[in-house]
């Protein structure tokens, strides 16, 4: 029959011809925009959250062995991920990180706890970015949150003393 298996290709989401149409219009749309201002992506600050495991280093020093020179080269496993793993919040510009924060351990992000990230996040802004905190046309984008709802109020900051 002349078949063979194949792997098939990963692909985060199957989408519908619709859903891809209105994401290729909407990233034309962010072009247009990005080329009428091309100040635009100045004012963005993006932040994400990721899983951090910690991990046991050795120096190479502390992982050498002796060996003789007819022995096989040594060989070193791939270190599992630790079962010690924090989340960590951060958001950052073009400029570098603007603030970073470990979740403690045992706790959730709920809308309270992301409330009070976003407020020390303001105040870092205020402090480290004074130049984006007098711009008023600053913009907060977290992963993939949507630019509606309670959330708003701090995606676009006005200028406050």
């Amino acid at each position: 029959m002349n078949m063979h298996p194949t792997a098939a290709k990963f692909v985060p989401r199957v989408m519908t011809h619709d859903q891809k149409d209105s994401r290729v219009a909407i990233c034309q749309e962010l072009k247009e925009t990005v080329i009428n201002d091309p100040t635009l992506l100045l004012n963005v600050i993006t932040g994400d959250e990721s899983n951090v495991y910690a991990y046991d280093l050795e120096t190479k020093l502390q992982s050498s062995q002796w060996k003789s020179p007819g022995s096989p080269k040594p060989k070193k496993a791939r270190m599992p991920k630790s079962k010690l793993k924090q989340i960590l919040i951060c958001f950052f510009d073009q400029e570098g990180i603007v603030y970073r924060e470990f979740v403690p351990p045992g706790m959730s992000v709920n809308a309270d706890f992301y409330y009070e990230v976003l407020r020390r996040l303001r105040e870092n802004v205020r402090r480290k970015r004074p130049q984006k905190w007098q711009n008023q046309n600053l913009i907060i984008h977290h992963d993939n949150a949507r630019l509606t709802g309670p959330l708003k109020f701090f995606c676009f900051w006005p200028r406050t003393t």
